[in-house]
């Protein structure tokens, strides 16, 4: 059983494609072509404005537009405010990829992040290693 749900959800899931928020969310991703090996992946940057909190992108290497009926996994190891993987999700949805498509993957979620794609994006779904209740006042959990 146990090697038939492995071939099954690899199955599953061998077209989806991964995003990983740059840097951190390498780490997280890394192993993910052991258990997709056909997938490609797709790099975004941001940065985040220590005073304001916003995120700025510096790296897209999206596609301009993705292959009909394509899946997406957005990684990111820790979602804290939530203006980062809300500007990652605007960056596939502007190019075609609906809520149905996407899923996110993280270590680490707060509270007002989930809020925030909650709100932006109702029915993402969002698979989270643990949740954190506050974000301090460097925005971080």
């Amino acid at each position: 059983m146990a090697e038939l749900g492995r071939l099954l959800m690899y199955e599953a899931s061998r077209d989806w494609l991964i995003v990983p928020i740059l840097r951190a969310g390498l780490a997280l991703a890394e192993h993910a072509s052991s258990i997709l090996p056909a997938t490609k992946t797709y790099h975004l940057g941001f940065s985040r404005d220590e005073e304001t909190l916003l995120p700025a992108l510096y790296l897209n290497k999206l596609p301009d537009i993705f292959p009909e009926g394509s899946r997406i996994f957005v990684v990111d190891p820790m979602l804290a405010t939530g203006g980062t993987i809300v500007a990652a999700v605007n960056l596939l949805k502007e190019r075609g990829i609906g809520n149905q498509q996407i899923k996110v993957i993280c270590a680490v979620a707060a509270l007002p992040a989930l809020q925030k794609l909650s709100e932006n994006f109702p029915g993402l779904p969002v698979y989270i290693g643990i949740i954190d209740p506050t974000v301090n006042d460097k925005g971080s959990v």
